[in-house]
């Protein structure tokens, strides 16, 4: 029984330091970075990652029990908020930034991307594929 004890330590300790090094990966982006939404990327992608790995840690040093499943129930949220939460912002910031088309290309829906990259496409190999 102590074996499993240590294997539980070693893993939850484990992934509380992956989310610890994400989180300073992610303050890192969030500085590093001089566009809006570069920085909003790093924010996300760090938040949804790195909390996860966190409380992922955490229930495994809690065991099973009532406290577990609250955190389950906290990561699922987090899992689901926080992308469309990101997204939600940064389009915000394409429909409200006026000089957004000078650091990147803006397309206003993806029909008209996936038209550029089909012709792309055809340019390349030299023949219309459906």
């Amino acid at each position: 029984m102590e074996i499993l004890e240590w294997i539980r330590l070693i893993l939850g300790a484990s992934l509380l330091l992956i989310g610890l090094i994400i989180f300073f990966v992610e303050l890192y982006g969030i500085f590093h970075f001089r566009y809006v939404l570069n920085r909003m990327h790093a924010a996300a992608m760090g938040d949804t990652l790195g909390i996860s790995c966190s409380l992922i840690g955490l229930m495994i040093f809690s065991g099973l029990n009532f406290t577990t499943f609250k955190m389950m129930l906290v990561v699922a949220f987090l899992w689901f908020a926080s992308p469309v939460s990101s997204h939600l912002l940064s389009n915000l910031e394409v429909t409200t930034n006026e000089n957004l088309k000078k650091y990147c290309q803006v397309y206003e829906n993806l029909a008209d991307l996936e038209k550029e990259l089909l012709e792309e496409e055809q340019e390349k190999t030299g023949r219309d594929t459906v």
